[in-house]
């Protein structure tokens, strides 16, 4: 079994930032030690130095591997180049024992729209055809690729989802990350698990929203999925896998 941590929409440095659920995750992660963290972006509010400077000290007493994609808010005010001096490339592929991880970011400078576009689809091709036979893959990404319920007028979907959404079908990707309306979530899509994080650490909440992460258990036959609150209760799906052959 791989264990993934899903967390997303920390926002370190704005209003809403909760320090002590902050602090609970931090010691949750490193008590649990899952085979990866994944954060979905939006690790902070403008995308300033200093903002990041915030947000790299919180993620470095993380004591596990992290896999780290940027978010809109991210990319504002130029970030994304502290982003990569802090995170590396926003492009990444992270392999584990049978499974194969795919992250590519979907921001655009100083704009809340996504989109992956067409300059990185020869990319993520190749990424993803480069997993092994029989890993269970994994694509990650900040902003969502269907409309989430309970989020308000739907503006924020990636501009190019429709063909983001063929090209990860078409590649036999089994469960896909994202974040971004602060709204926990999963859809079923053809046979792929679509997995939407809420915000971690704040408080910016839609209607009777409150903080939350995702615990994602990976075996040769399901995705369990836990949404997972500060009070300990639990949202879980079970998703049986049928093993498909790539298009």
């Amino acid at each position: 079994m791989t264990r993934l941590y899903h967390i997303s929409d920390i926002h370190v440095a704005s209003k809403y930032f909760q320090p002590q659920l902050m602090e609970q995750l931090v010691d949750e992660v490193n008590r649990e030690r899952p085979d990866l963290l994944v954060i979905s972006g939006d690790l902070t509010d403008r995308g300033l130095a200093y903002e990041y400077e915030e947000a790299a000290r919180w993620t470095g007493r993380f004591e596990v591997p992290m896999l780290v994609t940027p978010g809109n808010h991210d990319s504002r005010n130029v970030g994304y180049v502290h982003f990569e001096e802090l995170y590396g490339s926003r492009y990444r592929v992270v392999r584990l024992p049978g499974v194969h991880i795919v992250a590519a970011d979907s921001s655009e400078p100083d704009l809340d729209e996504g989109r992956i576009g067409r300059s990185i689809y020869p990319w993520l091709h190749e990424a993803l055809d480069s997993a092994a036979e029989g890993d269970l893959k994994v694509f990650v990404t900040h902003h969502h690729l269907l409309p989430v319920p309970g989020a308000g007028r739907e503006r924020n979907i990636l501009q190019d989802a429709g063909d983001l959404l063929k090209v990860l079908v078409d590649h036999g990707v089994e469960l896909v990350l994202n974040g971004h309306k602060h709204v926990p979530w999963v859809w079923r899509f053809e046979e792929m698990l679509i997995v939407n994080a809420g915000t971690a650490t704040t408080n910016r909440l839609r209607g009777k929203g409150r903080p939350s992460f995702a615990i994602i258990d990976l075996t040769d036959e399901a995705i369990t999925v836990r949404h997972k609150y500060y009070d300990g209760s639990e949202d879980t799906l079970h998703h049986p896998l049928k093993r498909r052959t790539p298009a």
